[in-house]
């Protein structure tokens, strides 16, 4: 029997406020900021259908629940927001979907679409379960101040929360929601994913769970949840505490051609100040996709990748850095433990690690394509630019202590007919012919003021060793690189 009369307007007031994040309103502001300030950023020329988004304490999974949500864009024109989420109180055989009254937070009233609510709850038997399933579950509640603060006008919300673990009643949740799964709404799903194994455990288990959920196969990621729990991990409670929710999106999305999920980022408990390394629970923001929503979906794919979050490029920095450091001092090579090591700087790009003094030029090599892990890549080519560039005499210990550094991480490489292709500022070039070969990055042409027949010119005679009007035979590359810059020696 329902607590609450549908014709009488009950808000759902929060619950989570002071524990899984900030009751004052002002430092809740400042702490979200902080958090999609330094979240990894996605490609604004997509369109995103679902999104996957951990919902823990800020302290602990803010950054990735910003990353999920930056996804979209903050104008995002969505009717409504779908925000769906496993019970963490009690279990029931279906949904329970909130339809009393609005959810209140430290950010205000976020308005919940009662129409669709009561719709789906008139419609479905698989709905009609109590709007108290949501009283005490943060897991929806956490979602909603991120929501407030990101969008530029926050679409009404419509909160779900599934209390079963049937396949066949998600499959009827899911037909349920069928109807409402369009390009017009976004589908929020609440979920974290390992809980409490040890901080190795929980990366292996947690990147199984995702690649299963990326298949886009239903049956995988049932196949993937058993094989996880089968192998009897030491601490593991399960692999995605939500993954009822989870399911249910896959159905949704099983069989359509040109959906596809994309992994954005990805950390632990253990990555942040506030956890420990022996029991961790594991965060990941995803994203499902239309494929082709428009004409350069492969390349925003590679633009969304070639992004970092302010630690990531901290990180980078400081293996390079201490790479040679370490070779100066103790001549020895640095040790790097990979489990400390975001996914997002294990992908196999190229880099190029460039050193100066005073502005000046004191090395610079790096790798196009590498085997490698990019965190790999920079330690090797650090070593490199500053020891055996044959410009250069190697770097010294007074040297090191004024040089500055720039790490230019590269995306593939295009080949190209029409020069007009290239974007001064935004490209590198790579000019082949026979054995020889040779490029320039996409920052040389902007800091020497050269125009496109220039950049071509200098690299086919200075690099390639073609001469300077040799390019005009030769085969042609593009490729866009990332500056990263260091901010503090």
């Amino acid at each position: 029997m329902e607590i609450y009369s549908q014709d009488r307007s009950t808000d759902r007031q929060p619950v989570a406020a002071g524990t899984y994040y900030e009751s004052n309103k002002s430092v809740l502001l400042k702490n979200i900021s902080g958090h999609f300030e330094d979240c990894r950023k996605s490609s604004a020329n997509r369109k995103v259908r679902a999104i996957i988004s951990p919902h823990a304490g800020y302290i602990f999974s803010g950054t990735i629940a910003a990353s999920a949500i930056s996804a979209t864009q903050k104008d995002s024109d969505f009717k409504n927001i779908f925000l769906i989420g496993s019970s963490h109180i009690m279990a029931f055989d279906g949904a329970s979907v909130y339809n009393t009254g609005d959810y209140i937070t430290p950010l205000g009233k976020a308005e919940v679409n009662r129409e669709i609510a009561n719709k789906l709850k008139k419609e479905n038997k698989v709905f009609d379960f109590p709007v108290t399933a949501h009283l005490q579950e943060h897991s929806l509640e956490v979602q909603v101040p991120l929501i407030q603060y990101y969008y530029d006008e926050t679409p009404p919300i419509v909160p779900i929360v599934i209390g079963t673990n049937n396949t066949n009643t998600i499959k009827s949740i899911a037909e349920a929601l069928r109807p409402y799964f369009t390009a017009d709404n976004l589908f929020l799903i609440s979920s974290d994913f390992s809980h409490y194994p040890s901080y190795k455990d929980a990366v292996e288990v947690d990147n199984r769970t995702a690649e299963s959920i990326i298949s886009g196969k239903p049956e995988t990621f049932l196949t993937t949840l058993r094989t996880n729990s089968e192998k009897n991990i030491d601490g593991l409670a399960t692999s995605m505490c939500g993954w009822a929710s989870g399911l249910m999106l896959m159905y949704l999305a099983e069989g359509d051609e040109n959906l596809e999920f994309e992994r954005i980022d990805y950390c632990n408990s253990g990555d942040t100040p506030y956890g420990d390394k022996d029991r961790v629970v594991g965060y990941h923001a995803i994203a499902l996709i239309e494929k082709n929503h428009n004409t350069n979906a492969r390349e925003s794919s590679s633009e969304n990748m070639l992004s970092f979050t302010k630690q990531e490029k901290e990180q980078l920095f400081a293996i390079a850095r201490n790479s040679i450091k370490t070779m100066l001092y103790d001549n020895e090579r640095i040790t790097i433990d990979e489990h400390k090591i975001p996914e997002s700087l294990k992908n196999h790009f190229g880099a190029f690690v460039t050193l100066k003094i005073d502005g000046r030029l004191r090395g610079c090599i790096g790798r196009f394509l590498s085997s490698d892990p990019l965190y790999e890549v920079v330690r090797a080519s650090a070593l490199s630019s500053a020891f055996e560039d044959t410009r250069f005499r190697p770097l010294t210990r007074e040297e090191y202590e004024k040089v500055d550094m720039e790490i230019t991480v590269l995306g593939p490489m295009k080949k190209i007919n029409d020069t007009n292709e290239i974007i001064l500022g935004k490209h590198g070039i790579y000019i082949k012919k026979d054995f020889r070969s040779g490029t320039m990055l996409p920052q040389v042409a902007i800091e020497n003021g050269w125009d496109v027949v220039q950049f071509l010119g200098y690299t086919s005679r200075d690099k390639a060793g073609l001469g300077w009007d040799g390019w005009k035979n030769a085969e042609l590359y593009i490729y866009e690189g990332l500056v990263l810059e260091e901010k503090d020696k």
